[in-house]
């Protein structure tokens, strides 16, 4: 699993692969050492290609964890990312009431849930922790969503073409994020809700003197 060494990737004349070695064997190797890196003095490196990556020591450790849990390469790098970037997290999935529409998204267990009064969320009860966009995925049922839009038509208020339940949206305060509807998550992952009222009568200015509301969909 270890980075290829410089050379070994390389074609001869004749098209077949040239060997390698820590003299820099090939023609196009040299001036380089055996990982890659510049031999001369003032030389940079050449970045590594898309999925190229020198394990070093940890070969033996990555293969062994692809083969215990039979993943590829790909799988597991994705567990290792999941497992950095939403460290603290927990994945919460979700969707609506037919089952067309489900979903995952990764967020707190202790969830900070936002109460509008606007002439909308009041109709539809629409309580809703926002999360940056990067964290939610869509599992299914993109085809079975409807949207609709009033006003200013930035809010993105998606629905179940099927059932009519809106489990998540994109709201008018964070369009680079989702807003989710926590009663719509599967059971089993939220711990507690904090729920805060939030004027939409007055979104304008609500929105401006609210001190946080805006960097909850930043990654």
């Amino acid at each position: 699993m270890g980075r290829a060494t410089a050379g070994s990737a390389r074609r001869s004349r004749r098209g077949s692969a040239a060997a390698s070695s820590p003299a820099g064997g090939s023609r196009r190797g040299r001036g380089k050492k055996a990982d890659g890196s510049p031999a001369g003095p003032g030389a940079q490196a050449e970045p590594p290609g898309p999925g190229t990556f020198n394990l070093g020591a940890q070969s033996r450790r990555w293969a062994a964890f692809q083969e215990r849990h039979r993943l590829s390469c790909e799988e597991a790098a994705r567990l290792l990312l999941d497992a950095y970037e939403y460290r603290g997290l927990v994945k919460h999935t979700g969707g609506c009431h037919c089952g067309a529409i489900r979903f995952e998204v990764w967020a707190s267990a202790d969830l900070h849930v936002f109460n509008c009064n606007c002439s909308i969320c009041t109709k539809k009860q629409n309580r809703h922790f926002i999360v940056p966009a990067s964290r939610f995925k869509l599992l299914k049922g993109a085809d079975n969503l409807t949207t609709y839009t009033f006003n200013t038509h930035r809010a993105q208020h998606t629905f179940c073409k099927t059932c009519g339940v809106q489990s998540f949206y994109t709201p008018r305060s964070n369009p680079d994020g989702y807003g989710i509807a926590p009663h719509c998550l599967d059971d089993g992952t939220v711990q507690t809700i904090v729920t805060e009222d939030i004027n939409g009568k007055e979104w304008e200015k609500a929105v401006k003197e609210h001190k946080t509301i805006r960097d909850m969909s930043k990654p």
